[in-house]
């Protein structure tokens, strides 16, 4: 297998599979030439595939770093920071990831957000001399997802080398999960505007996550969301935050709706400094919430942070 490599042109591609075998071997090929030139490797694959991976590579396993994105990446909004913590890592040396942000369990409300990652990769690591390969599990994901592969990477991996895609539309995707976000008629509610306002909305966070029954970690997760999500409105939104949070699919959401707009497509995904100094709270709020939907627009942005519950609750 040849990898041809433009420096600071990223090469972000998709590899559709159709077994485990197949899987395997992609990997392995691919790891074993990236380290025959010494160049550092991230492979981040559900944690069931780490172990058969880590078989296959024999020592060379040692030399690569795996995360289990399952628990890593189960908010995509972590993984750009994560990508980026890698790369920077590694000072001015090629790198090359190997991923899978969208693996066949995802839930239907973490989808969007998934190919939302896999469209912001693209911008993100625009500047940097990276190979992504991203796997894609062709029998049992929709032909939806398939197609949305196609929309979010530049290139596809055939027959072992990158061809150029023709379906790349970036722009569609971005826009496709920029939809707006459906809220619950039976939400509790508080508004802040002004910072006097925070104590009385933690309380109302608080409140709630009693409630349906979270520990006390959670409910301090709970607060800092509530309060970076208001913090940012009052900063950057408009100066009014309207709260609000129910409980949907063994999670509770807090959401935060302004009047603001969000220009910056990776704010809250890259870590803020000297060159990258967008709104730190919404930083906070990805690395802790396990996951985090936006739709913003001129008119207006709505974040909604999603936190599992510590065991479901028993519906009446």
């Amino acid at each position: 297998m040849t990898t041809t490599h433009n420096a600071n042109r990223p090469v972000h591609g998709a590899l559709f599979y159709c077994s485990e075998r197949e899987y395997i071997d992609s990997v392995v090929r691919f790891v074993s030439e990236w380290l025959s030139v010494a160049q550092p490797v991230l492979v981040a694959v559900p944690g069931d595939k780490i172990g058969l991976l880590r078989d296959a590579l024999g020592p060379a396993a040692r030399k690569v770093t795996m995360i289990d994105i399952t628990e890593e990446g189960r908010n995509p909004g972590r993984l750009i920071g994560l990508l980026a913590t890698f790369v920077e890592r590694h000072g001015h040396q090629p790198v090359r990831i190997i991923g899978e942000p969208i693996w066949p369990e995802r839930s239907a409300v973490e989808y969007p957000a998934c190919v939302q990652h896999e469209a912001l990769v693209n911008v993100a690591l625009a500047d940097q001399d990276v190979t992504g390969v991203c796997l894609y599990d062709a029998t049992r994901l929709g032909d939806g997802a398939l197609a949305d592969a196609r929309r979010t990477h530049p290139t596809i991996w055939q027959d072992g080398s990158a061809e150029v895609n023709p379906d790349y539309a970036v722009d569609d995707a971005l826009a496709q999960c920029n939809q707006p976000l459906s809220t619950s008629p039976v939400a509790v509610t508080s508004t802040v505007c002004q910072p006097a306002d925070l104590a009385n909305a933690r309380r109302c966070s608080t409140r709630y996550g009693r409630l349906l029954g979270m520990s006390s970690d959670r409910l301090a997760d709970l607060q800092l969301i509530t309060t970076e999500l208001a913090t940012n409105s009052l900063d950057h939104g408009g100066g009014v935050c309207r709260l609000a949070f129910w409980h949907e699919a063994g999670h509770v959401v807090c959401e935060a709706r302004d009047i603001g707009y969000l220009t910056d497509p990776l704010a809250g995904r890259r870590r803020p400094n000297a060159r990258h100094a967008g709104p730190y709270g919404l930083f906070v709020v990805n690395a802790i919430a396990d996951l985090v939907r936006t739709h913003t627009t001129p008119d207006g942005t709505t974040i909604q942070a999603y936190l599992q519950l510590d065991r479901p609750l028993v519906e009446a």
